[in-house]
């Protein structure tokens, strides 16, 4: 017979149960030790609540010490709320006050991140609780004392009981890839001059595995501070260089590259893959060749010095303190490629497309530089790196300032929370109502972020409280006064409790937390079975306000703010997709800056787009086969795809002349970039819930090879080739947007440009939530999809993340 924790047992339900048991014990231990060991009544049920609070009805992502680590860092923060809540109770108005600013507050941390959005629940009841009776403020240091002792023992058995393995440092997954780009790079040095299906596969593997929906949250690079900024577009440039890589066009025909060259690299290829020994000697700068160069030639090969910096990478991700000098022989090789105009057309295109694998390559050794020593690091200033100086409070107040606004999820999600508790507050202090507490905490764990979802959670958790009332009164009426009954049966009740509440469903979780809080009362005061009539009362109460608030605020969620943000992203991807073929066209002088003019716009369009799929992507769609609708993600990468290829385009590494591009190749590239425009500003129209166009017209038609030149103009130069190359990429994805695919199913997509994209149908959304010159964000598609702009623009983070934005995991649970 297995154990409480056999295997036989489905992953779910023993996951649930170890964080079951933690919370079990260190709760009932701080409940009867203050209870019965210190006669502290009021300190018993603070220790009791504030690891309930912290552990059972939120969810604190990552292993135990993790939790344990961001637990420590939450305690003077609830010694603050408890503080605030005991002062501010005394008289209705200020709680009120208080529960609007406050709960606002932790709610609109959720931009923070993972840790933050699981917290958040938490820390809100730690200012909810002491803000009923008894109001004593003279019981505040009880109160302090009851919710460390709860604290403290819950970070003890998040240390020491069953431990969780710790999940692979997202470091290693980057390291890894990094590795995986030098391999594909040696392989590329070597005719037939493309990548076998084996490493095909394997690139796409290591790439996925930098997905956010593939990382473990805690592992998640989701701060706002330099080194997780840094460390999460060294992920998105590790991506974007095995995505360039993966389809890197072969040399022309007529390009002859010398047999010992191609004797050389394929040597080098099969070292490396025999073991890693090779790998770290090259990353840590011990090649022997000063200068990346093809054998018999005095050119620098790209390909080389791609691979040896891809080493470096890996070895200073994995705390080795490689000497940089391949990243100066890459930069010294783009340098003469960039240099290079004379060829042919097929040439040329190869030359690009080794410009854009080099940047990739460098965006990531310097990220991953940036990554390992914070400030320290050498970062080129202006740039894509605008935050390897900034300091951590500017760095936060960018994403917190990004998101203080009415267009976002965030945002919306905080006001709707907040002004449901202060009404909660109001109507129980008013009305005072008997363990008015219950109200909020229905209020908070029930208010969803659409009125389906919360009407669904509220039938439920009703349905779960009458049966756990029922349940309860006849528990009290047969048991009386016995309270050894009770404090016997406290336990293992809770045991169950948050065992079964987390994978059952809320229904399960009210039922049984009602019986658990009739248990804790009946020990503290003289039980009467009207105990489960005031819970049912409380929580239908609580959530009749929840579902008041979520009809007047933004009743519909994510779906017409997503909406309505795809509209404004297109729109303004227009008009950059414009500006920026005519400035190609035109040439002139271009400088390094954080980013080119006019395109701040479409980067805070970005954070609102993707924060609101986040969001939409976690609501219930309701019954009935799902409806057809856009493919959102086609959208998203469209947005990515023109801020990258414009930035690109437009922002040199240093101060250059770029002459016009004269002729036909002008009148292309202009005439090109129009119709791609006018397709961007069509599909806006069909999205935008504000306009007069009809929800579901006829589909676009998809673009026609037409918006391509058949024949490339003589004597293009090499600007020519990465505009059109930019332009065809948008094509495709106005094509995917034009074609409704309805469900957001698992697929993977090869596009007509070689192009993997991948739409899953879970979140799977990074957003970084700063709305400044160089916000950093990326959706993910897909382990060599063009959609990673790393390689020339900024580390998002953040987040999105399959999680919700600004509604915590905990909350499925019930109270």
């Amino acid at each position: 017979m297995g154990g409480p924790l056999s295997p036989r047992l489905p992953p779910a339900y023993r996951a649930a149960a170890r964080g079951a048991l933690r919370v079990t014990i260190a709760a009932g231990a701080g409940f009867y030790v203050l209870l019965y060991g210190f006669d502290l009544a009021i300190g018993a049920t603070y220790a009791l609540f504030g690891a309930v609070a912290m552990a059972g009805l939120s969810h604190l992502p990552g292993s135990g010490r993790q939790r344990a680590v961001l637990l420590l860092g939450m305690v003077p923060v609830c010694w603050v709320l408890v503080t605030l809540g005991t002062y501010l109770s005394v008289r209705t108005w200020s709680a009120v006050l208080g529960m609007l600013v406050i709960g606002f507050a932790l709610a609109f941390t959720a931009v923070g991140g993972p840790r933050f959005a699981g917290a958040a629940t938490g820390l809100q009841l730690m200012y909810i609780l002491p803000s009923f009776p008894p109001y004593d403020p003279g019981s505040l240091g009880e109160r302090l004392a009851g919710a460390t002792v709860g604290l403290v023992l819950l970070i003890i058995a998040e240390m020491t009981l069953l431990p969780e393995p710790a999940a692979l440092p997202y470091r290693e997954r980057a390291a890894r890839a990094a590795d995986g780009a030098a391999r594909c790079a040696d392989r590329l040095r070597t005719a037939p001059y493309t990548l076998p299906e084996a490493a095909l596969r394997s690139a796409r593997a290591l790439s996925t595995e930098l997905r956010s929906s593939r990382v473990p949250e805690a592992e998640r690079p989701a701060g706002a501070g330099v080194r997780q900024r840094a460390l999460a577009h060294t992920g998105l440039a590790t991506r974007t260089l095995l995505g360039r890589l993966t389809v890197l066009p072969p040399p022309p025909p007529a390009a002859e590259i010398p047999a010992n060259a191609n004797a050389n690299a394929a040597s080098e290829a099969d070292a490396h893959d025999r073991g890693a020994d090779r790998a770290e000697a090259g990353a840590a700068g011990g090649d022997e060749a000063a200068v990346a160069t093809v054998e018999g030639a005095r050119e620098p090969d790209p390909l080389r010095a791609v691979a040896e910096v891809a080493r470096e990478t890996a070895a200073r991700l994995r705390g080795r303190a490689p000497d940089g000098r391949a990243h100066t022989r890459l930069q010294q090789a783009r340098r003469v490629l960039a240099a290079t105009e004379d060829g042919s057309p097929a040439a040329l295109r190869r030359d690009a497309a080794l410009l854009e694998v080099a940047d990739a390559a460098l965006a990531m050794s310097t990220a991953a530089d940036i990554a390992v020593r914070g400030r320290a690091a050498d970062a080129p200033a202006p740039g894509r790196f605008w935050y390897a100086r900034q300091r951590a409070p500017r760095l936060w107040w960018r994403r917190l300032s990004g998101h203080a606004g009415g267009r976002s999820v965030f945002f919306q999600n905080a006001v709707r929370l907040s002004l449901a508790l202060a009404a909660a507050r109001l109507i129980a202090g008013i009305d005072t109502l008997p363990h008015g507490f219950w109200v909020l905490l229905a209020t908070l764990t029930l208010t969803r972020t659409t009125v389906r979802e919360t009407r669904t959670a509220e039938r439920k958790a009703l349905t779960g409280t009458l049966v756990g009332a029922l349940v309860a009164a006849t528990l009290l009426a047969f048991v009386g006064t016995d309270i050894e009954v009770y404090a016997v049966a406290l336990p293992p009740l809770m045991l169950v409790t948050f065992t079964l509440g987390p994978v059952k469903g809320i229904g399960w979780a009210q039922a049984l937390f009602t019986v658990v809080v009739a248990l804790v009362f009946a020990q503290l005061a003289p039980p009467t079975w009207r105990l489960a009539e005031f819970r049912l009362l409380d929580v239908l109460a609580g959530s009749a306000i929840g579902a008041v608030f979520g009809l007047l605020a933004w009743p519909r969620g994510a779906h017409d703010e997503l909406r309505r943000s795809v509209a404004v992203l297109l729109r303004i991807a227009a008009e950059i997709v414009v500006a920026t073929t005519a400035q190609i066209a035109a040439g002139g002088r271009r400088v390094p800056v954080v980013t080119a003019p006019g395109h701040r716009s479409l980067q805070h369009a970005l954070v609102m787009a993707e924060s609101a799929y986040a969001q939409y992507q976690s609501e219930p769609q309701g019954p009935g086969p799902p409806p057809v609708r856009p493919d959102w993600q086609a959208a998203l990468i469209a947005g990515h795809h023109t801020l990258w290829g414009a930035d690109r385009l437009l922002v040199p590494a240093e101060p250059v002349v770029i002459p016009p591009l004269g002729g036909e190749a002008a009148e292309s590239v202009i005439r090109t970039g129009d119709r791609v425009a006018a397709g961007m500003l069509l599909t806006s129209a069909r999205m935008d819930p504000t306009g007069d166009t009809a929800e579901t017209p006829e589909p676009l038609h998809a673009p026609t090879a037409s918006s391509t030149p058949a024949v490339d103009p003589p004597g293009a130069p090499r600007a020519y080739y990465a505009t059109m190359a930019w332009l065809a990429s948008l094509t495709t994805d106005l094509a995917r947007l034009a074609a409704d695919t309805g469900t957001e199913a698992d697929s993977d997509t090869r596009t007509d440009a070689g192009t993997v994209t991948d739409t899953e149908a879970g979140t799977d959304t990074d957003t970084d939530t700063d709305t400044d010159a160089g916000t950093d964000t990326e959706t993910d598609t897909g382990g060599d999809s063009d959609t990673d702009r790393a390689a020339g623009a900024e580390a998002p983070v953040s987040e999105r993340r399959a999680s919700r934005p600004g509604v915590t995991k905990g909350r499925a649970t019930g109270p």
